[in-house]
């Protein structure tokens, strides 16, 4: 997270509207039609009930006031404007705060299919309809009270946690595997290959595994961890997720499955 950025965030002006530009309305647009195109049969149910109350524009990115009158109103989050990247403490604090970063810039056209930061479309589209959701907004509530009281070392741990939920989290329904996780519904080639690549390998969901697992943010997921429902976020949040921490820091990682680079490997 602390890492440099090649994007830039708009400055909301003094009322607090972003102002985008023709060009950047257009990409969300495209984003945001071709997601929901593939989201039926792909998403979980609790998030497309989320997706509707946000009743999201099509023609342009949303302002951050419009998604907060309808988070204010389920589980009393917000999203607030931070600049393209920020670092672990500010990230925590802001989660343990109820406040979602929303970095506000959208990807460029070459990076359409896949971004490996957090762009606009990433943080609304893929994790706000959840947070409106009772269990996903507790989990990710807890989490930030946790990882902004964790060492720098748990917090790199924490960090795994979040990247297999949150982020690409997959569930299972009584209709089928089902996708929570906002890096996959955010993307359109991941969208796909998470439910359908026969190389993936997807887990049941074990806590302390999914804290021993490596993984890269700059290609298409290896590994997948599956929960039973996602009202067992609520139980994952409940329990000694820094006992887990510990046990894993003193276990060590698992083999990578993938091609080892140093540079974005965690």
């Amino acid at each position: 997270m602390a890492k440099q950025s090649q994007y830039t965030s708009h400055t909301p002006d003094e009322n607090g509207i972003v102002h985008w530009s023709e060009e950047e309305n257009k990409i969300w647009q495209r984003l945001i039609c071709q997601q929901k195109s593939l989201l039926k049969g792909r998403a979980c149910d609790e998030y497309l009930e989320g997706l509707a109350q946000l009743d999201l524009p099509e023609n342009r990115i949303p302002q951050l006031a419009e998604v907060n009158a309808v988070l204010a109103k389920t589980t009393g989050w917000e999203v607030v404007q931070v600049p393209a990247l920020i670092n672990f403490d500010s990230f925590f604090k802001l989660l343990a705060n109820k406040q979602f970063p929303v970095a506000t810039f959208i990807r460029s056209e070459e990076e359409f299919d896949y971004l490996q930061e957090p762009d606009v479309f990433h943080e609304i589209f893929g994790h706000c309809p959840l947070l409106t959701n009772p269990a996903f907004a507790h989990f990710t509530h807890t989490y930030g009270k946790l990882g902004y009281a964790a060492s720098p070392k748990e917090r790199q741990y924490l960090a795994r946690l979040y990247w297999f939920t949150v982020e690409f989290g997959l569930v299972n329904t009584q209709d089928g595997l089902r996708i929570y996780g906002g890096g996959i519904l955010s993307s359109p080639q991941e969208t796909c290959d998470a439910l359908e690549n026969t190389q993936a390998v997807r887990l049941n969901m074990e806590p302390l595994e999914a804290i021993r697992t490596p993984y890269r943010i700059d290609i298409i997921q290896p590994v997948y961890y599956v929960l039973d429902s996602l009202s067992s976020l609520f139980d994952l949040a409940n329990s000694d997720i820094m006992g887990l921490v510990e046990k894993g820091r003193t276990m060590g990682l698992h083999p990578a499955k993938f091609e080892q680079k140093s540079s974005s490997v965690s």
